[in-house]
C-alpha cells in the first residue's frame, strides 16, 4: 500500500490494540456467486494483526521449518530506526534463503533483508529507476533461485525482475541491487499485495483492488502465465487471469484488505491474508486456505 495509506492504517491498528471494547457490527459480508474459481477453500487460521497481517511464506530449508509471517510487530527495531517501517509479502527460495522486502516513507530507494540458511542476515538496497513505485509490498523468488519479482502499488502493466539478493553472484549488500528485465503484463494489475511461484512460468498474486473495474471483481487471485522463466537479460510477456475473489467475511462492515500469498509446492496448499475491517481487524483476520479444484 502507499505509504500515507499504510502509515495510517498502522496508527489506526495500534490504537485498536490498546482497545479493550469496543460495539462490533454483526453483519457478515459473503462473497458474491461469481466468485467461484479454480481454486476451493479449504480452511482458515486467525491471522494476528501484529505478526501476520502483511505476508507469509512456507520455508523448505531447514526441514521441518514453520511458516514465518510478516506484520509491524515482526519489523526490527534497529532496522524501523533506520527508516524502514514497513515489511511486506516475503519469499524464501527452495534452498533455504528467505527474503523480505522493505520500505519507508519517503526516498529513492526500497531493500530487501535476507536471511542466508545459516540464519545470518544481510541488506540489499535498490535505487529506484525512472518511474518506479517508492512502495515494496512483495518479492517471489524464481524456482531456480536467481531471479527475484516484485511489483509496484496502484494500477501497473510490469513486474520487475532482479538478481534474487545472496543468492545470485552478481549481487552484493555493498552495491546497488539492479533492475535486470521486466514482465510485461498482457492486462492491467491493481494494488497486487503478494505473488508466489507455483511453476518455473506461473505466478498466483493477491490483489487489493477495491474497484472491480479490471476483472468484474474485487479482491481477486489472479494467475499470471509467463511466455517464459525469468532469465535476468530478456523481458518476458505475462498473462493475467483472475481466477475467483479471495474471501471477504467478517462480524464487522466496511473495506476488507488482500495481503500476501504463499503457494507450498510441497502440498499443494495455497494460502491468502485478507485482514478485516475496522474493529474486527483484531477478532477475525484470516489467513485463507485452497486447494486445486
Amino acid at each position: 500500500m502507499p505509504a500515507g495509506t499504510r502509515q495510517r492504517r498502522h496508527t489506526a491498528l495500534a490504537g485498536l490494540v490498546t482497545l479493550a471494547t469496543a460495539a462490533v457490527l454483526s453483519l457478515a459480508v459473503s462473497p458474491p456467486a461469481t466468485a467461484a474459481g479454480t481454486w476451493t477453500e479449504t480452511g482458515s487460521d486467525r491471522a494476528d494483526p501484529l505478526t501476520e497481517s502483511q505476508g507469509l511464506t512456507s520455508v523448505e530449508v531447514p526441514a521441518n521449518s514453520p511458516n514465518r509471517y510478516t506484520g509491524i510487530g515482526t519489523i526490527p527495531l534497529g532496522v524501523s530506526s533506520r527508516g524502514w517501517n514497513h515489511v511486506g509479502d516475503p519469499d524464501a527460495s527452495y534452498n533455504g534463503y528467505y527474503i523480505e522486502p522493505y520500505q519507508r516513507d519517503s526516498g529513492n530507494s526500497k531493500m530487501y533483508r535476507v536471511q542466508a540458511p545459516g540464519g545470518t542476515w544481510s541488506e540489499y538496497v535498490h535505487t529506484l529507476g525512472p518511474g518506479e513505485a517508492l512502495n515494496n509490498s512483495w518479492d517471489a523468488v524464481s524456482p531456480d533461485g536467481q531471479w527475484m519479482l516484485s511489483g509496484e502499488w496502484g494500477t501497473m502493466t510490469r513486474l520487475l525482475v532482479f538478481p534474487t539478493p545472496g543468492i545470485n553472484a552478481a549481487t552484493s549488500p555493498s552495491a546497488n541491487l539492479p533492475q535486470v528485465s521486466t514482465v510485461r503484463l498482457d492486462h492491467a494489475v491493481r494494488d497486487v499485495q503478494g505473488c508466489d511461484f507455483a511453476g518455473p512460468t506461473t505466478l498466483l498474486c493477491s490483489s487489493d483492488d477495491p474497484e472491480g473495474s479490471l476483472f468484474g471483481i474485487t479482491k481477486p487471485l489472479l494467475q499470471i502465465d509467463l511466455s517464459a522463466a525469468p532469465n535476468g537479460s530478456s523481458d518476458v510477456t505475462g498473462h493475467v487471469t483472475a481466477l475467483r475473489q479471495l474471501p471477504l467475511r467478517s462480524s464487522c462492515s466496511g473495506g476488507f484488505e488482500a495481503e500476501g500469498i504463499d503457494y507450498d509446492r510441497r502440498t499443494g496448499i495455497l494460502r491468502v491474508i485478507v485482514v478485516s475491517p475496522g474493529f474486527c481487524v483484531l477478532t477475525d483476520s484470516k489467513t485463507y486456505k485452497f486447494s486445486r479444484g
